[in-house]
């Protein structure tokens, strides 16, 4: 079981900049993948943001040119730098990795909690 801990989001008026992190165990086996995703209300959990071990990214066209993904494999950890936020983006944000736990686990999809992400206009 790998459990991710999120931190990050709130309140913030359109326009303003957001930054999220998410933390992966230090101790996992091997940790590809990672990235976050959003739920609005009513809405489909859709893709923000990944990024591989080697750095390459990949974002939803709502938030090119806005957002920023990052990682810092030294400390299983990426970041997403959210800027130019518009009311759009309010939605639950999580944390994904595709990840082997340990070297007798096959890798599995992993979640975090989610954290809260309001603009307001």
């Amino acid at each position: 079981q790998v459990q991710l801990v999120e931190s990050g989001g709130g309140l913030v008026q359109a326009g303003g900049s957001l930054r999220l992190s998410c933390a992966a165990p230090g101790n996992i086996f091997s940790l590809n993948e990672m990235g976050y995703y959003r739920q609005a209300p009513g809405k489909q959990r859709e893709l923000v943001a990944k990024i591989t071990r080697s750095g390459i990214t990949n974002y939803a066209d709502s938030v090119k040119g806005r957002f920023t993904i990052s990682r810092d494999n030294a400390k299983n950890t990426v970041y997403l730098q959210m800027s130019s936020l518009k009311p759009e983006d309010t939605a639950v944000y999580y944390c994904h990795t595709y990840a082997q736990a340990t070297i007798a686990d096959r890798a599995y999809d992993y979640w975090g909690q989610g954290t809260q992400v309001t603009v307001s206009s």
